[in-house]
């Protein structure tokens, strides 16, 4: 854990040194948040592969880099692009960047992802404001000897998104006009999508919205002493009965229209921080 210690601090090191600012939060961007980086007000852009020890992103609809400046007046670090546990990265690797957004002082982490919508009441390009969260990734990114500089080796989950900052999402939303619902988010490690079966398992369990990252991020923020908050946005419908193929270049389109919805909803919470 030393060792993990230490590559947190070289990478907030070379960071910093690039953006001296702390940050108030750490964003990480799915699929479709383009528009949000956008912004930004961009006082560096540091490609994953110039950051010591940070994974490089290997899925093509994310640009692989971190953002650093500012978003409605208050200092932010953005992933344009995340690393996910089916790329063959282990989960301390996924979780590293958020490590190093805490070592660079945020206190918040804004989490997005695209998913599919396992609630019926659901439509393509709603936001889903995260209420809770359930892993069957079959793995834990808190696994091993724990860093007691890093969190306690039991951190509790009992919020594991934070409802001060849930209930100013949903007042934000509102007033945006912004269509959107609440939910359940369950991460499974991917990358093939799920089968009926595995969708009606899924919504018993009591999950409406389903995808392949997320839920590290978030155990491993907690672990830090963060703040979470997350968004879903439905990309595809996941209904058993009325199951259609997965055309990724659907997935990527109304990712970009919800995409466009959270990049009005996101800077407008932050201000808020």
């Amino acid at each position: 854990m030393l060792e993990l210690a230490q590559q947190i601090e070289d990478a907030r090191q070379f960071i910093a040194s690039e953006f001296d600012t702390a940050p108030a939060a750490g964003l990480i961007l799915g699929t479709g948040l383009g528009g949000l980086a956008e912004q930004i007000e961009t006082a560096a852009t540091i490609p994953y592969e110039e950051i010591p020890h940070f994974p490089t992103s290997t899925v093509k609809e994310h640009a692989g880099q971190l953002v650093c400046g500012t978003l409605s007046g208050k200092p932010i670090v953005a992933m344009e692009g995340r690393f996910h546990f089916y790329e063959g990265y282990t989960m301390k690797q996924v979780t590293f960047p958020v490590r190093v957004m805490r070592a660079l002082g945020a206190e918040t982490l804004v989490v997005t992802n695209a998913a599919g919508g396992m609630n019926p009441q659901y439509a393509l390009a709603d936001i889903c404001i995260l209420e809770d969260v359930i892993n069957l990734m079959g793995d834990n990114p808190l696994r091993g000897v724990n860093d007691d500089n890093l969190g306690p080796r039991f951190p509790d989950m009992l919020e594991p998104f934070d409802q001060e900052l849930v209930a100013k999402a949903i007042e934000t939303a509102r007033e945006h006009k912004l269509p959107f619902q609440k939910g359940v988010f369950v991460g499974v490690a991917g990358p093939n999508l799920e089968t009926r079966a595995e969708y009606r398992m899924l919504r018993l369990l009591g999950s409406d919205v389903v995808g392949m990252s997320t839920v590290p991020e978030v155990i491993v923020a907690k672990h830090a002493g963060m703040k979470c908050v997350g968004f879903s946005i439905v990309t595809d419908m996941c209904l058993p009965d009325a199951l259609e193929p997965v055309e990724i270049e659907k997935i990527v389109e109304v990712a970009g229209i919800g995409g466009e919805r959270l990049a009005k909803l996101i800077p407008a919470l932050v201000a808020q921080l």
